[in-house]
């Protein structure tokens, strides 16, 4: 079978102001695009990257039998803030206390703008970080996006949520390499495996380990399943992973000089059909987050996966069940 086209680019935003004070200094925007832009311009598809990840590890779901099809749309993955592609804490000098998912919904816009010459989105499709920037492509943006697929996120970070954001921040901070302002001496380790560990007790559901799918030939007891979570983490830069918790933590589309800290003003302003996909089980975004937003959204439809996996139901890597479903929402969603 012939391949699709794809083409890759970093977008030079130079030193950009962020909405909570400060500047990424000489800031970049890596993106990737698959498929081929339509004449009329009208199959473009977003899809920002959540947390700690990278595109190149969330591309698995883009293909002609995947979740997004690049056959039929023009898909354009971009690495937010933070994540160690774009630009980063690790090798950004006064790298901003705090970037929010206004900071990068911007960039984005002026990306697909100066670059690929796209004015307005067929849809924004995101999970968990990728989902809230989708939210904010929705309401800041009402006249650009037609549809968004908000698929295990928020519009606002839930206080229960924070809590747990909190204390995954206050792991990393307590460490003995941490210099404050979001600085490291070094890579904390040991810190870093006591992240990993206590995130999988939150990434994937009660019901999930009950059911012993956290067991496998590579993983064949509790401590081998949490050392692979500790590799996770490890492998990832203490300063970007504090900083897009940061983020996540931040999370509202209301937070801003447009709302004013009105989240019901900022559901109104949405005219673009929203589908709330959040997870049955999921820990982080709760199935009744969602049910609060809904009465707010002038097209709206909540369809929650049916799954144990928790949050990760959202991004079912290897779950062909949930990945069917995610299939099967979208494609009738985007018609």
């Amino acid at each position: 079978m012939t391949s699709l086209p794809t083409e890759t680019g970093r977008f030079a935003l130079g030193d950009l102001p962020v909405l909570k004070g400060g500047a990424i200094r000489g800031a970049t925007l890596q993106w990737k695009t698959h498929g081929t832009l339509s004449p009329a311009r009208d199959n473009a598809v977003l899809y920002p990257t959540s947390y700690g990840a990278t595109a190149a590890e969330l591309e698995w779901l883009i293909g002609p039998e995947g979740v997004l099809d690049p056959s039929r749309l023009f898909v354009v993955q971009v690495d937010m803030f933070g994540n160690g592609v774009s630009s980063s804490p690790q090798e950004t000098p006064d790298y901003p206390a705090l970037v929010t998912a206004w900071d990068n919904v911007q960039a984005q816009r002026r990306l697909l703008r100066e670059v690929l010459g796209i004015e307005r989105l067929r849809a924004v499709y995101g999970w968990s970080m990728g989902a809230q920037q989708a939210y904010h492509w929705a309401a800041l943006f009402p006249d650009a996006v037609e549809a968004v697929v908000i698929n295990c996120g928020s519009a606002r970070t839930a206080v229960h949520n924070q809590v747990f954001l909190r204390a995954q921040m206050a792991i990393l901070e307590a460490a003995p390499e941490y210099l404050g302002e979001g600085r490291f001496s070094a890579q904390p380790a040991a810190a870093l495996r006591a992240f990993g560990r206590n995130y999988a007790g939150h990434a994937m559901s009660q019901d999930f380990y009950r059911a012993g799918l956290h067991l496998a030939p590579e993983t064949p007891d509790l401590e081998s399943y949490l050392r692979g979570w500790e590799s996770r983490y490890l492998a990832k830069h203490a300063a970007n992973l504090l900083a897009q918790m940061r983020c996540w933590n931040a999370g509202d589309i209301s937070d801003n000089p447009v709302f004013g800290g009105d989240l019901q003003a900022a559901l109104r302003a949405i005219t673009a059909r929203v589908l709330l996909m959040p997870g049955e089980t999921d820990i982080y975004f709760r199935v009744a987050d969602n049910e609060a937003e809904l009465p707010h959204l002038r097209h709206a439809a909540l369809r929650p996966i049916p799954s144990i996996w928790g949050h990760r139901a959202g991004n079912p890597l290897g779950n062909a069940e949930d990945t069917a479903f995610l299939r099967r929402q979208v494609a009738e969603w985007l018609g």
